[in-house]
């Protein structure tokens, strides 16, 4: 796990990984389809029933599952929290556990929390970055059944 000094300095290898995890939650809130299929663009991403490998195949579930609004962005917002990240320096390859919870957040709407779960997140670093390898999200809790 090769870094420039900068690189080390400025952001720890456990930072970078963190940031790519909420980097998750930006992207789907922002309904940025294009960003979530670059942040799993060579993994696997598991929700429920749904599989979904690499970043055609990402898009194009998010594309299904998020609902828009006419500003373009998403109607939930997400929250990640107690971020466990584990390193193993020999195979340039992590694991990360945290909660995550779904919010309804349309404007003019009380925010409401919909859904909640677990990530385990897998990542192997290639000399310059950290990237996901395998991301299953697990539910443990929500609102209703008309939802996954």
């Amino acid at each position: 796990m090769k870094a420039t000094p900068n690189e080390q300095t400025l952001v720890s290898h456990e930072q970078a990984i963190a940031n790519l995890i909420v980097s998750y939650a930006f992207a789907n809130d922002d309904a940025d389809f294009e960003k979530l299929g670059d942040i799993f663009s060579d993994s696997v991403f598991r929700l429920a029933e749904i599989t979904a490998n690499g970043k055609g195949e990402i898009e194009a579930v998010a594309r299904k599952i998020i609902q828009i609004t006419e500003d373009g962005r998403s109607t939930t917002t997400h929250e990640t929290t107690n971020i466990m990240i584990e390193i193993d320096g020999s195979s340039n390859t992590a694991q990360a556990r945290s909660y995550w919870t779904l919010y309804k957040t349309i404007s003019g709407e009380p925010r409401q929390a919909i859904m909640s779960g677990r990530y385990q997140d897998r990542f192997t670093y290639d000399s310059s970055r950290w990237t996901f390898k395998e991301r299953e999200a697990t539910i443990l809790w929500k609102l209703d059944n008309s939802i996954f």
